[in-house]
């Protein structure tokens, strides 16, 4: 990337108190980072989005040396950068809050940083010398630990209120939400992506001038929506294979009063239909999970031209051959526990009564559903595998000299 262009974006809401700096301290940075980036332009806007004070009056007086859009009714956080990226084009994005609380001076190692190839550079707060408050630092680092678990890979500070933005990355990180989640959701998509990176530098961190924004409980349950959001659509095993794993457990210990019991006995209490009953149910669930989430992840990556690259490579729920397996293992055995309650089914319906026990027909319900819920997804990733090869080709005409 060869002298390109910064656009930074302040986005404010009622900030008459710290727009004037933090547009003094921008423009202050701007031929800095000229020089030591080796950039043709910094650009400037400020997004007012929806302010009722004198922020809008202030940010027009810096005007012809920055842009200033206005929002007549407020549209929220990230539709305010968005469209300060919009106005302001430029080969790197960038924003900063409008509350004096990050240095612009940061701006620096950041463009270098997505110059030399990371999709995202964000700031860090999350150190000794941040004057974060105590209950925010408490949430940063529970999401970033959440994170972490979903993604296997490490972020310190999920929300912060600077970053730099490679354009050539964005298509990867929309859509984005237009509320305060903007940049919680922007990490969580570009850690469980696997075509984006990103980067951290430390940055210094004071006290904001004026009221803060930020509503610890509605906004940090909106945080966590996006992080769960991000996590189902590119890497759903994460939440799901934890449910699996649970639901076997739960399963097995379930089973173990009732198998034992046949083992010694070669038969089983009418007390324990409730137990089997539940072991089908979890079972279904399961089954229903299991199909999800591999369908989910071949969607993905064939919605991202990937699909070849992912059934060939090893970080996958399960082989191909392996899945086969288990459709034909179902299979078998649907047919087999049906074949075994056929009998008392054909005379329940000519009779309107059988003596053949009840478990019989509880385990050709278990065996019908599993075989049923996985020759589902086998049919459906026909239709997968039949779009992506219809994406490469349009792909493949799109980029054509």
């Amino acid at each position: 990337m060869k002298n390109p262009v910064l656009t930074v974006v302040i986005p404010a809401l009622n900030e008459e108190q710290s727009i004037a700096s933090i547009v003094e301290r921008c423009l202050a940075e701007r031929p800095k980072l000229i020089e030591r980036c080796g950039l043709a332009d910094v650009r400037i806007v400020v997004v007012s989005d929806g302010s009722t004070d004198r922020t809008v009056s202030i940010a027009q007086s810096y005007e012809p040396r920055i842009r200033v859009v206005v929002f007549e009714k407020n549209r929220g956080y990230g539709a305010a950068i968005q469209e300060g990226w919009r106005v302001g084009g430029g080969d790197l994005l960038g924003f900063i809050d409008a509350d004096g609380t990050c240095d612009p001076a940061a701006f620096a190692p950041m463009c270098e940083k997505a110059i030399g190839g990371a999709s995202v550079v964000l700031g860090n707060r999350m150190h000794g010398e941040s004057k974060m408050p105590a209950i925010r630092r408490v949430g940063n680092r529970l999401f970033a630990w959440l994170l972490g678990y979903l993604s296997q890979k490490e972020v310190k500070d999920t929300a912060s209120g600077m970053r730099v933005v490679r354009r050539d990355a964005l298509h990867k990180l929309l859509p984005l939400p237009d509320g305060l989640h903007f940049t919680p959701a922007m990490s969580a998509v570009c850690l469980v992506h696997e075509d984006l990176t990103i980067a951290e530098i430390e940055m210094s961190y004071r006290e904001r001038e004026g009221r803060s924004k930020l509503r610890i409980w509605r906004d940090g349950f909106r945080f966590l929506g996006s992080i769960l959001t991000a996590a189902a659509v590119f890497r759903p095993r994460r939440l799901t294979v934890p449910v699996l794993w649970l639901l076997v457990a739960a399963s097995l210990a379930l089973a173990y009063a009732p198998v034992t019991m046949y083992a010694r006995e070669h038969r089983i209490e009418e007390s324990h239909i409730h137990q089997l009953l539940l072991i089908t149910l979890m079972g279904a669930i399961g089954a229903m999970l299991f199909g999800a989430t591999y369908l989910a992840e071949h969607m993905t990556a064939a919605g991202h031209l990937r699909l070849d690259r992912y059934e060939a490579g090893r970080d996958r729920l399960v082989s191909r051959p392996v899945f086969r397996a288990l459709v034909v293992i179902s299979g078998l055995f649907c047919a087999a526990t049906v074949a075994f309650a056929a009998h008392g089914f054909f005379e329940y319906v000519s009779t309107g009564r059988t003596d053949v026990h009840w478990s019989r027909f509880v385990l050709a319900m278990f065996a019908t559903v599993m075989f049923a819920e996985l020759a589902t997804t086998a049919l459906l990733l026909r239709y997968v595998r039949a779009l992506d090869r219809k994406l490469t080709a349009f792909h493949g005409e799109k980029t054509a000299p």
